[in-house]
Order: C-alpha cells, then structure tokens, then sequence
C-alpha cells in the first residue's frame, strides 16, 4: 500500500505532519487503537527504484539495497477524504525517517505496511496517565482525544523546549506538565522523576507509558512495584533507545523486552 504526499506540515522544530493521499490508499482498513502505526519502506540512498514499488519485490534485494523500515504512528485516518496523517519526529539529518519527512514534497509517494495498534484508553478506568517523549505525541494526542469530558487524565511529555509542545484538545480534565531536557539528552530521568512526584487521582489508572527505552523502563518498574499499578493496566513500548540507531535497536529490542519483563514479577 502506498500514499501520495498531499500536505506538508512543522509542527514543531522537532515534528513534521505528512497528510497522505491518493487511490493507494483505497484498501486501507483502519484499527480500532489509538496507538495504531504504519511500517514505513523508504528506499535507501543510490536505490534503483522509487516509490511506489511492491514491498515483496524489494525486500529480495540484497541487504544494501532494501529499503529501510521505520513504524510511525496514525495521528488521524479522515476515511471521507481517504487522508491519513503521520506525524514524524526529526532531528536535522540524523534519521532515514526524519530526513525523509523534513525534505518530504507534496506529489513524493510513500510505501507502507499496516495499521496495526493494540492500545485504547480503557473506558472503565477511573483515570488515565500518559507518559513519554516526542515520539509518543502522536498517540498521546490522539488518546486524549477520545477520552470523555471530564475523566481525569494526567500527562508528563519530555520535549526540548517551550517551541516543542504542540496543542493538545480533549475534553478530559487534563493535567499537563511539558518537561523540557534544555536542549541537550543529559537527564534521562526527567520523566521518572516527574512521574514519581506524581499526586495521583483517585481509583483505578490505566497508563500508557512509551517512548526512550531506558526513561519507560523506570517508569514502568515504578508503576508496577511502588504504585501497585497491574500489569493488564498498563501499556508500556520502548520506541528507541538512547545511543543506538533503529537498526540496531530492532537486534536487541526482543531480548531486552525480555528481560524488562523479569523486572517486577
């Protein structure tokens, strides 16, 4: 399946919203999650082919020539207009996806697998808690979106700076606290801390907790062992990880999800 640019968008210095359009789209079949994403093939640099192009062809190729894969977030699926937005995360050239999206023209095609998503504010909680960096905006915002008016929700979302936040709408009684890592990556436990200061609302959470591998993994053993937080209450990804590429994070990410697991038993 496969998109063709329609709109370009900076959100932020750090965010770019690319709207995709066009008849590729026709068999796309929305999920039912608000943490859906889309597996990405962007071609790599010098590549013999271009977009659109058949995933199952491709992924044949030798190594140097397939197509890099990256998972972006559904912020928004408009079906009447067959429009699906993905907002991506760029830091200047580092990054096939966000040198994709920061030099991204309206006409360029992008080829994609999916959705899938497993994550939905579960109605029957007495409030939510959403904790995470830029690369978990996307679903942040389209989970507060659905909430209904007036249910407690509490966010903590690690950023740059003031120029990195975006505008969050839900008709939730929302608690929001930006943090801002002052332009540099030196405190990783910026999140952790501000979650642990945490006053919580009373009754039962369900939390969503994605983003830096290393910052989540605190979060989560927090919310299990001091918090008493059930594990089936809780939706915890490790969407990269500090100091490793994507590529090299997909190696080690299922071992490393394993032995988060063993954390709190």
């Amino acid at each position: 399946m496969y998109g063709q640019v329609v709109a370009v968008e900076r959100l932020t210095p750090s965010m770019v919203r690319i709207t995709l359009g066009g008849e590729g789209l026709a068999g796309f079949a929305p999920v039912d999650a608000t943490d859906a994403y889309v597996n990405v093939a962007i071609p790599p640099d010098g590549a013999a082919y271009t977009a659109p192009f058949a995933i199952e062809t491709v992924t044949q190729l030798p190594n140097e020539q397939r197509p890099h894969r990256r998972r972006y977030t559904v912020r928004r699926w408009n079906a009447a207009r067959r429009e699906l937005q993905l907002d991506v995360v760029v830091h200047g050239d580092v990054g096939v996806g966000g040198r994709w999206a920061a030099a991204a023209q309206v006409g360029d095609a992008l080829v994609f697998q999916g959705p899938s998503g497993k994550y939905r504010p579960d109605p029957s909680a007495d409030w939510h808690l959403f904790a995470g960096d830029e690369s978990a905006l996307p679903a942040i915002a389209a989970s507060l979106e659905v909430l209904p008016a007036g249910v407690p929700a509490v966010a903590r979302i690690v950023v740059d700076g003031p120029d990195h936040e975006l505008e969050l709408r839900t008709a939730a009684d929302l608690d929001l606290v930006w943090l801002y890592r002052g332009g540099t990556d030196l405190d990783p436990q910026l999140l952790q801390h501000a979650v642990r200061s945490l006053q919580a609302p009373v009754g039962r959470v369900h939390a969503f907790v994605h983003g830096e591998a290393g910052e989540i993994r605190e979060v989560r053993r927090h919310l299990l062992a001091e918090r008493g937080v059930p594990k089936a209450d809780l939706s915890c990804s490790p969407y990269w990880r500090r100091t490793y590429t994507d590529e090299a994070w997909r190696e080690v990410k299922r071992d490393w999800v394993a032995e988060v697991e063993r954390d709190v038993a």
